[in-house]
C-alpha cells in the first residue's frame, strides 16, 4: 500500500517470517508497504523483490534510505527444524552428557510420554578434556592441550561445522576456553568456534552450555545470509549501515549479529511487541494484550504500562504440548510472549479419535495453502478463511496472489468434511473455530501464569492473519476493546521503526552485599559499559545514549533472584543499604515476608546502553462521530448466528477518523482484512486505528 509517494531520506524495514516477508519504507512524507512470499532457499531474494516493490510504489531509490532495520524468524526455523550445522560440543572432563541430563527433572513428573527434544549435539559429537577452574579463579588442573588437539582431530573427522565450546565456571574464568579456541581454530579453519564465555557468561552450565550450542548451530547458516543480503544490499545501490532486531527488543549492528545469531531467535515478534506499546502509550492504555498472527505463527505479549514484559531467559522448540521445560532453552534478553502453532498457513487434519487439530506444522510459503496453487493439497487455515467468505480471493496480498477457492473448498471436505460427514461451510467452520480456541487457550494461560486476567486488558491486534480473528479471540477471552492499528498486516516490520540502538550485557559476578569489593566491581560494570557502547556507536549518531543498570539479588543459600535498579554512576558504599531496602520491599511483595538476618548476595550484573524508542505522537479521544454505510456486501460466516450472512464491505483507505459503523462488516486493505462480527461497532480514531468494540451481552 502506498500511502504517499516521497523522494525524502527514509527507513526501510523488512521482516522475514515463515509465509510472508514484509517490507515497509517510511518517510516524513508516508509510508509504502509491500508483502511477499518468503523465499526459503534463498531468503535474500524475497528481501530483494519486497524491497524493488516499494521503492518503484513510492518513487524513492536505494540513495534516499538513511538505514535498514531487519528481522527474521530464520534462527528460530532453524532450530526448529533441525536444519543448522553440523555441531560439535567441547566441555570439561565428567560433564559430557550436561545438554541431555538438563536440569534433572521431568517437566511433567506423572506423564510417562512427556518428551524433551533431542540435544543439538549427539553424544558422539560431544568431547570432553582435563582441566578445571574453580569458581574463585584457582587452577585445579590445567587445560590438556593435546586432548584438545585429540579432539580436534576427531572433530575434522566427523566433519563437524560448528564448535561450541562450554567449560566449568567459564562465565567468570575464561582463560582455558579462550585458549582451547586457539588450539582448535588453526587445526578447524572452515569451522566457527563460539565460546560459553563469550556467548552467555552467567552461571548455570545448563543454560550456559545449551546457549552456547545454539549459537554455533545457527552461525553459519546466518552469518552466511547475512553476508549475502549485505552485498545483495550494497549490489542495489543502498549505501546506509543495517542493522537486525534483536529479541529483547533493541538493534544491533550487522557484524554483531553474524557473531551472536542466538540473540535474534525471536527478533520478529520482537517488533511487533514494540509496535503495540508504542499504541499503548500514544493511546494511554495500561493494560495491554499484543495479539500477532502471521502466515505460520500466534504471538501473545502483555504490555503494562507501554512496557512489554521481559525476560533474561526463553525455550525454543517445545517438544510437548507446549510446556514449560520440554524445549531447548537460551538464555538471552527477550521480550516475553507465548508462541504457538497457529498460523494462516496452519495444517487442518482429523486425529486418530476423529477431531479436527489444526497445527502446530504449516505449508508455509512452499507449497502454501491449497489456494496458492503452489502444489500444496493439504487444507490451512486461509483455506478455511477464504471458504467462510472471510477473504477476497481477487485482493489477496494486494491482488498480487489470485486465491483459489474452489480448490480450498475442495481439500477441506476430502480431508475434513468427508471422514466427519458434514458439508457446506461447516468442516471451514470447525477448522477456524478449532485454531481461535488454541489461540484463546494460549493466552488464556500465560496470562493466568503471570496472575492477570485477559478479560481487563485491550487487544491490539496486527500481522496478517490477527484481524481476521481478533474479534472471535476477544469473545472467548472476555475483552471488550480491540485496536487494529494502520499497516496492521505489516505491524512488526513497523515496529522494527520504533525500536532503539541499544545492547545489553549480562555477567555472573557472586558477591554479599557485605563483602562486596567496590572497586573490582565498579571496574567490571564500567568494562561492560564500553562493550555496550562498541556495539551501539555506530548506529546511535547524534541521538542520546540511556544507561540502565540492573543487579540480581537473593538471600543467600536461595535459588533464584529479583532484580533491582542500580545507580548509573559510579557505585558506592552508602549505595549498599539502599539495595538492600528496595530488595527486601519486593521480596516482601511477592512472598510476603522478609529475612532481615539473612546475607543478601548478587549474583548477576546486567548493563544496557541505548537510544530512547521511537514513540509516535499522543493520540487525542475523539470527540465526533460520522455513522457511514456501505453498499457492497459479501457473505461471510458469523460465528453468533452459525450461518453464511451478509457482511458490509468497507475499504480501509476510505475510512476517515471519526467514522463510525456496526457489525456484520469486512473492513478490507492490501496486507488484512478485519472481520467485524455481529455485535461489535467500529469507530476510526484520530490516529486512523480501527477502535471494536464488543457488546458485552455477546456470549463466547
Amino acid at each position: 500500500m502506498n500511502q504517499s509517494a516521497s523522494d525524502q531520506t527514509c527507513r526501510l524495514a523488512v521482516d522475514i517470517g515463515g509465509t510472508f516477508t514484509d517490507v515497509v519504507l517510511e518517510s516524513a512524507g508516508g509510508r509504502t508497504t509491500s508483502k511477499v512470499l518468503t523465499t526459503h532457499r534463498a531468503p535474500e531474494q524475497g528481501v530483494m523483490q519486497g524491497i524493488e516493490q516499494v521503492l518503484q510504489l513510492s518513487g524513492s531509490h536505494a540513495a534516499d534510505v538513511q538505514i535498514v532495520i531487519h528481522g527474521t524468524t530464520l534462527a528460530t526455523n532453524a532450530l526448529i527444524e533441525r536444519k543448522g550445522a553440523k555441531t560439535a560440543f567441547l566441555t570439561t572432563g565428567g560433564f559430557r552428557d550436561i545438554l541431555e541430563m538438563g536440569f534433572e527433572k521431568r517437566f511433567a513428573q506423572y506423564n510417562l510420554d512427556a518428551r524433551r527434544p533431542a540435544p543439538l549435539v549427539p553424544r558422539a559429537r560431544r568431547y570432553t578434556v582435563p582441566e578445571r577452574i574453580t569458581a574463585s579463579g584457582r587452577i585445579v588442573q590445567p587445560l590438556d592441550h593435546a586432548a584438545v588437539r585429540d579432539a580436534a582431530t576427531a572433530m575434522r573427522a566427523a566433519g563437524v561445522e560448528a564448535v561450541a565450546i562450554g567449560f566449568l565456571h567459564a562465565y567468570a574464568h575464561p582463560r582455558h576456553e579462550r585458549e582451547a579456541a586457539q588450539i582448535l581454530t588453526p587445526l578447524l579453519p572452515d569451522a566457527t568456534v563460539c565460546l560459553s564465555s563469550e556467548v552467555c557468561p552467567e552461571m548455570r552450565e545448563y543454560e550456559r552450555f545449551s546457549t552456547t550450542v545454539a549459537n554455533a548451530y545457527i552461525r553459519p547458516l546466518m552469518a552466511g545470509y547475512l553476508a549475502q543480503l549485505k552485498e545483495r544490499l550494497v549490489d542495489a545501490g543502498f549505501a546506509c549501515p543495517a542493522f537486525l532486531m534483536m529479541s529483547g527488543g533493541g538493534l544491533t549492528t550487522l557484524d554483531h549479529a553474524m557473531r551472536l545469531p542466538v540473540r535474534l531467535v525471536e527478533s520478529g515478534p520482537a517488533g511487533g511487541a514494540i509496535l503495540a506499546a508504542d499504541i499503548a502509550r500514544s493511546r494511554q492504555l495500561d493494560s495491554v494484550l499484543a495479539f500477532d498472527m502471521g502466515g505460520t505463527t500466534a504471538k501473545i505479549c502483555l504490555i503494562e504500562n507501554g512496557q512489554p514484559d521481559r525476560s533474561r531467559s526463553f525455550e525454543i522448540a517445545r517438544e510437548y504440548r507446549d510446556m514449560k521445560g520440554s524445549g531447548l532453552p537460551v538464555r538471552i534478553p527477550v521480550i516475553e510472549m507465548v508462541e504457538i502453532g497457529a498460523g494462516g498457513g496452519s495444517i487442518a487434519r482429523i486425529d486418530e479419535m476423529r477431531r479436527i487439530r489444526v497445527g502446530p506444522d504449516s505449508a508455509g510459503s512452499d507449497p502454501g495453502p491449497v489456494a496458492y496453487n503452489g502444489g500444496g493439497t493439504q487444507p490451512t487455515v486461509t483455506d478455511a478463511n477464504l471458504v467462510l467468505g472471510k477473504i477476497d480471493p481477487e485482493a489477496f496480498a494486494g491482488g498480487h496472489i489470485v486465491l483459489d477457492s474452489s480448490g480450498a473448498h475442495a481439500a477441506i471436505q476430502q480431508s475434513i468434511g468427508m471422514p466427519l460427514d458434514i458439508e457446506g461451510f461447516w468442516p471451514a467452520a470447525g477448522i477456524v473455530e478449532i485454531v481461535e480456541e488454541n489461540m484463546a487457550n494460549a493466552a488464556q494461560v500465560h496470562a493466568i501464569e503471570r496472575g492477570r486476567e485477559p478479560s481487563e486488558y485491550t487487544m491490539i491486534a496486527f500481522g496478517g492473519g490477527a484481524p481476521l480473528h481478533a474479534a472471535r479471540l476477544a469473545e472467548k477471552l472476555g475483552i471488550g476493546k480491540i485496536i487494529v492499528p494502520v499497516g496492521a498486516g505489516v505491524g512488526s516490520a513497523i515496529g522494527f521503526l520504533r525500536a532503539p540502538v541499544s545492547y545489553q550485557l549480562v555477567r555472573s559476578f557472586r558477591t554479599t552485599l557485605s563483602a562486596m569489593d567496590l572497586p573490582g566491581l565498579n571496574a567490571l560494570l564500567d568494562d561492560m559499559t564500553d562493550q555496550a557502547l562498541a556495539v551501539v556507536r555506530e548506529g546511535a549518531g547524534l541521538h542520546e545514549l540511556l544507561h540502565e543498570r540492573l543487579v540480581e539479588l537473593r538471600y543467600l543459600g536461595q535459588g533464584h533472584e529479583l532484580s533491582i535498579d542500580l545507580p548509573v554512576a559510579t557505585l558506592r558504599a552508602d549505595d549498599l543499604p539502599h539495595l538492600r531496602h528496595q530488595f527486601e520491599v519486593l521480596y516482601e511483595k511477592i512472598y510476603g515476608l522478609t529475612m532481615p538476618d539473612a546475607e543478601v548476595e548478587c549474583v548477576s550484573w546486567s548493563v544496557t546502553v541505548g537510544t530512547a524508542p521511537q514513540s509516535s505522537d499522543p493520540v487525542a479521544a475523539m470527540t465526533g462521530n460520522n455513522a457511514v454505510a456501505s453498499d457492497m456486501l459479501r457473505k461471510v460466516y458469523d460465528a453468533s448466528t452459525g450461518a453464511m450472512i451478509d457482511y458490509r464491505i468497507y475499504q480501509r483507505s476510505a475510512l476517515q477518523p471519526a467514522d463510525s459503523f456496526n457489525g456484520p462488516a469486512v473492513i478490507v486493505e492490501e496486507e488484512t482484512s478485519t472481520i467485524v462480527p455481529t455485535g461489535f461497532t467500529v469507530q476510526v480514531d484520530a490516529g486512523g486505528a480501527l477502535v471494536i468494540n464488543r457488546n458485552r451481552q455477546q456470549k463466547s
